[in-house]
């Protein structure tokens, strides 16, 4: 007679273990190197070299843009990554121009400047943390404030033109250092508004154009190379004054100016529409 105990660690051990859950490589390759963007920005920015420090905000921006396409394009989207994007989101968009901001003139401010760093950083954390717990309620055609890499494109924008035109913001004088604590505070607050900015989420490439529009891109492309840090800054300004425009046309036309699309009947969603 057998002992059943014997026999049933036997079909245990017979058992295959479970697999491991692996990490999917490509699309969190595109978040690490833009994690690496933010990274380096604030390196450069320790090193007083803030023109390569705009660099890797930039680059930063471009590559967040691809990591989700990617992961999309190529079915491969996990929890993982969704968690990995915000982290590295946080670093490139929200510590790194609070940090490069302060270290560039803030600094010079004394504690008004670090508070306005802080500022910058607390909100760009709020409104990852408030994005990622909205995602499946918030209308797809519209950010709930402006979005993160915009922020920092304005933040960062400011940063490389002044730098490029030769102003140094930490000797500039008191009406160099006030600007760039206008512009932090503004860029850090506007991200925890529900001033709604267009996500372009909607726009579909697959669709044909007219020819005019391929002449108008080739005209941007050429404008853009007139004056990089210019160009760059005045199109994020625009953007980031663009979700105060709708806000006031909404209320014109007697519109809902919420972004959330879902009913206001649970007791969690209260205030969300105002």
């Amino acid at each position: 007679m057998t002992d059943p105990l014997i026999d049933e660690d036997d079909a245990l051990e017979a058992q295959p273990r479970p697999r491991r859950k692996g990490i999917y490589i490509l699309p969190n390759l595109f978040t690490l190197a833009a994690l690496f963007g933010g990274f380096y920005a604030i390196v450069m920015a320790m090193n007083g070299r803030f023109e390569q420090a705009a660099y890797g905000v930039f680059c930063a921006m471009v590559l967040d843009s691809l990591d989700g396409r990617v992961a999309r394009m190529t079915n491969t989207q996990s929890t993982f990554g969704e968690q990995m994007d915000s982290l590295s989101d946080m670093v490139s968009f929200g510590a790194a121009p609070a940090l490069i901001a302060y270290e560039w003139a803030l600094k010079g401010l004394g504690k008004p400047g670090w508070i306005a760093a802080f500022v910058y950083c607390s909100c760009a954390a709020l409104r990852l943390a408030r994005f990622n717990t909205n995602l499946a309620v918030v209308d797809k055609r519209f950010f709930q404030g402006l979005p993160s890499p915009a922020a920092a494109a304005l933040v960062m924008g400011f940063i490389w033109l002044m730098d490029n035109q030769g102003f140094d913001g930490g000797s500039e004088g008191p009406w160099l250092m006030w600007t760039t604590f206008g512009v932090t505070l503004y860029s850090g607050l506007t991200m925890v508004t529900n001033v709604p900015f267009y996500s372009f989420k909607d726009v579909s490439f697959k669709r044909s154009v007219p020819f005019i529009v391929i002449v108008a891109i080739a005209l941007f492309i050429a404008v853009i190379n007139i004056h990089l840090p210019g160009t760059l800054f005045g199109l994020f300004m625009l953007y980031g004054l663009s979700g105060y425009g709708v806000y006031v046309w909404k209320r014109m036309k007697g519109r809902p100016v919420s972004v959330i699309s879902t009913s206001t009947d649970e007791p969690d969603e209260q205030g969300l529409h105002r």
